[in-house]
C-alpha cells in the first residue's frame, strides 16, 4: 500500500534516520520533498523551528504499526503524520 508521511525534524541531516527506518521495514520511498525550515506557530517541546519533509512510500500494511512504533521512539522527530493513499 502507499502512504504519505509528513514529518518535522530538529535538523535536516536527521532525514537519514527516517530513510533507514523505512528501509528496515522493506518500505520503498517513491517521492521525497523537502519543504525547508519553518517557524512553528507554537512551541513543540523546546522547538520553535523545524525542518519539514514529505515522503510518498510504498510499504506493506502489516508493517505500518511497526513503523509508527519506531517513529514514536525516535527523539529526533518532533511530529509526524501518516496518511493512507487510495489507489
Amino acid at each position: 500500500m502507499k502512504y504519505e508521511i509528513t514529518f518535522l525534524l530538529e535538523k535536516e541531516a536527521d532525514i537519514k534516520i527516517i530513510k533507514d527506518i523505512i528501509a528496515s521495514l522493506n518500505g520503498k520511498i517513491e517521492k521525497e520533498e523537502k519543504w525547508g525550515e519553518k517557524t512553528l506557530s507554537y512551541f513543540i517541546g523546546k522547538h520553535k523551528k523545524a525542518f519539514y519533509f514529505y515522503f510518498l512510500i510504498e510499504i506493506e500494511k502489516k508493517n505500518i504499526k511497526q513503523l509508527k512504533q519506531k517513529l514514536n521512539f525516535e527523539t529526533k522527530i518532533i511530529r509526524y503524520l501518516i496518511l493512507s493513499v487510495n489507489n
